[in-house]
């Protein structure tokens, strides 16, 4: 194992040490000098000086997107703003974007954070990274950005630029590592393939895909099409971007940063605590960040959680791949359905191609769910019918299948958007 050893494969007792020594400390300066979580805390009956164990975080309230939002830009600040040298912000994409800030020690401590997830996916000083991200208030180009530097590899900030355009700098920059979501990867593949570059003859190896929801389907044919090691990452920028977890080689869950972030995972429904290998919604605490500490965020990912350690050396906890978000969970007469659980079965359907959308109506006085999905034959009844089949077989309740033509569905440059729900009163 490569990386930072001496905190990556540190002994349970120490994690535990080190993490209460630095929640403690976490708490103590958000009771200071938050007023929001100075509300909470006497609200709670809480004073930091009495931690104990880390189960005494369960005395507090959670964190909502809400609270972000009603303190938007500075009110959860920890630090004065001319402390605060960068500021980011969510993505949106579930409402008003939120403002997040770094101190220079931020900045040198996401950089580490960053440089480990690419270390942990295989990339090294001598990869030329192409980060294909759009660079903006998203935290996500940025944070691989200077993880890369970090690391000492060559940096490409291509951003979020055409497909054509990506694939152009990727051969001839002979870029070696790719950075982006596994959407956007998904059409930089087959743009690929429509240019008629055969898979192999990039000089691709590494692929660190993140920012959204994607399924083992999806890895093996990403793998297939651009012949290279497809990993998985994961963080938020509510408590700092990218740098919260990533897979190793061995690809078995993704190595959670436990000496800067306290997860949890809760019960979505009645926020208890459920016990490993439970899938659950992930709750995270930030341990290290000084411009804007964050305590008990409901992230509304949902995943599980493993104590063990990795054949790869590295100790700290490992989440699951996201199962989905709590608010992307589509109620189809009765069943409980996630996007990714569509998704999974329609890459293993042959015929099918991995672009789709899924198209929610309320008919009748019931919710419906119509699966829009390219195939090159649109109009072959056969597959269509399979499709349903297997669908029916795989979620436990039918739903409808469209089959369209090859490239009749929107592209994503960022984040893909799978659910479309017409059920509001305001919808397209």
């Amino acid at each position: 194992m490569t990386g930072q050893p001496d905190r990556e494969a540190m002994d349970r007792e120490e994690i535990v040490q080190l993490q209460l020594e630095r929640l403690e400390a976490t708490l103590n300066r958000a009771q200071r000098s938050v007023p929001f979580y100075q509300r909470r805390f006497a609200e709670a009956g809480f004073d930091a000086e009495g931690l104990r164990s880390l189960d005494d975080l369960r005395r507090l309230p959670f964190t909502t997107k809400r609270d972000l939002r009603d303190n938007h830009p500075y009110g959860m600040f920890a630090v004065p703003l001319r402390d605060v040298v960068r500021v980011h912000a969510s993505s949106g994409t579930t409402g008003l974007a939120t403002a997040v800030g770094y101190t220079r020690n931020d900045l040198k401590t996401w950089s580490d954070l960053v440089a480990r997830i690419l270390v942990a996916g295989g990339v090294g000083k001598d990869d030329v990274v192409q980060v294909a991200f759009d660079y903006g208030l998203f935290t996500g180009a940025f944070g691989f950005h200077q993880g890369a530097e970090r690391l000492g590899a060559s940096v490409i900030p291509v951003s979020s630029a055409s497909a054509r355009r990506q694939l152009g700098i990727m051969k001839d920059y002979r870029s070696t590592a790719l950075v982006c979501t596994p959407s956007h990867a998904m059409t930089l593949a087959d743009a690929a393939i429509e240019a008629g570059l055969k898979p192999g003859t990039l000089s691709l190896r590494h692929g660190l895909f993140g920012a959204e929801p994607w399924s083992e389907s999806m890895r093996a044919d990403l793998q297939a099409k651009l012949k290279l090691v497809a990993t998985d990452n994961y963080g938020l920028s509510e408590v700092g971007g990218p740098g919260l977890a990533g897979e190793c080689l061995d690809r078995r869950g993704l190595h959670v940063a436990e000496d800067h972030f306290l997860v949890e995972v809760v019960d979505p429904e009645t926020l208890a605590p459920v016990p490993d290998g439970t899938v659950g919604e992930l709750i995270v605490t930030t341990l290290t960040r000084e411009a804007m500490p964050v305590v008990r965020f409901r992230t509304h990912d949902l995943a599980s959680l493993t104590r063990v350690p990795c054949a790869c050396g590295r100790t700290m906890a490992r989440m699951s791949r996201v199962k989905g978000r709590t608010d992307d969970l589509i109620l189809v007469k009765g069943a409980r359905v996630f996007p990714s659980e569509i998704e999974a079965v329609l890459l293993e359907v042959e015929g099918t191609e991995p672009h789709y959308e899924i198209v929610l109506e309320r008919r009748h006085g019931g919710d419906e769910a119509l699966v829009r999905v390219e195939a090159a034959t649109p109009g072959d009844e056969n597959l269509r019918g399979a499709v349903e089949r297997r669908l029916a077989s795989e979620l436990g309740v039918a739903v409808a299948v469209e089959l369209v033509a090859p490239r009749t569905l929107p592209r994503s440059e960022g984040k893909a958007r799978r659910v479309i729900d017409r059920r509001r009163p305001d919808a397209p």
